[in-house]
């Protein structure tokens, strides 16, 4: 079995893990609203979406995410 090592040489704690996942997924969902905000009229168009649902959705705090997508 392996155990995740920190910079400092001292194994991990399984919360310092989940807080930098979290913090990976936050940047996520931002870079992912920030390019929906950037999509042409016709993009938007494609998937369904107004030029104001992607401007709203975009404006979402990064914690404001539907409970599915923690998988």
């Amino acid at each position: 079995m392996s155990r995740a090592v920190s910079l400092s040489g001292h194994a991990a704690r399984p919360a310092a893990k989940g807080f930098w996942a979290t913090l990976q997924k936050f940047d996520a969902l931002r870079r992912q609203r920030t390019h929906l905000a950037m999509l042409d009229d016709a993009a938007l168009h494609d998937i369904g979406l107004t030029r104001e649902d992607a401007q709203t959705e975009a404006r979402r705090p990064v914690w404001d995410a539907p409970q599915h997508w923690a998988k």
